[in-house]
């Protein structure tokens, strides 16, 4: 690759909300009707030149997974489905973001689109890592940063995540950076 496209394309939707720490946005590549493996590529290039040290993924399926290995782009994958109880997955995906973050990494979250999942569940981060202090303020932040308004299944998520402050989940603690129930992937060191 030569030129301007040597140093990749941004991921459609990208957004800062921990600024230089943690994004969020589509999947790489585009969500399924419009995904492109070039496109793809150039976006995780871009990621890995912006200092990005993990994707983290949301989605259902293992999806693009391969193609971060491909690129030595380190991954962590973190189903969710469509709909149901995650409180189980957010707590694991929460302990393990705070312990990335802590640790310096820079950290870009994903699901297909950026949606109300994706927002939910970074509303919910905010939140649970005492970084906002309510449900409200962390759901006025997202949509104030992707500028739409969060939706039922995003509030719903927001919800879990109050839910899992009230009852006193476990947060961050020394192994936060382990590996957990999540699927992890780091690149090959060929």
């Amino acid at each position: 690759m030569k030129g301007k496209w040597a140093a990749g394309i941004p991921p459609r939707n990208f957004t800062w909300v921990v600024q230089d720490q943690l994004a969020m946005s589509e999947r790489p590549g585009g969500f399924a009707p419009n995904h492109r493996r070039v496109r793809r590529q150039e976006e995780i290039i871009w990621l890995r030149n912006q200092g990005f040290t993990r994707v983290v993924s949301l989605l259902p399926s293992p999806h693009n997974l391969a193609a971060y290995d491909e690129e030595s782009m380190a991954w962590s994958h973190f189903p969710l489905g469509p709909a149901g109880d995650a409180r189980e997955t957010l707590v694991d995906l929460y302990r393990q973001l705070d312990g990335w973050l802590h640790g310096g990494e820079r950290l870009l979250v994903h699901q297909e689109e950026l949606g109300d999942r994706v927002m939910g569940v970074t509303a919910g981060y905010l939140l649970w890592s005492g970084r906002l202090p309510g449900g409200p303020q962390a759901i006025a932040a997202i949509e104030q940063l992707v500028s739409r308004q969060l939706g039922p299944q995003g509030r719903d998520l927001v919800a879990q995540a109050v839910s899992l402050v009230a009852m006193g989940a476990p947060r961050a603690s020394k192994d936060a950076g382990a590996s957990g129930p999540g699927v992890d992937g780091a690149p090959s060191s060929s």
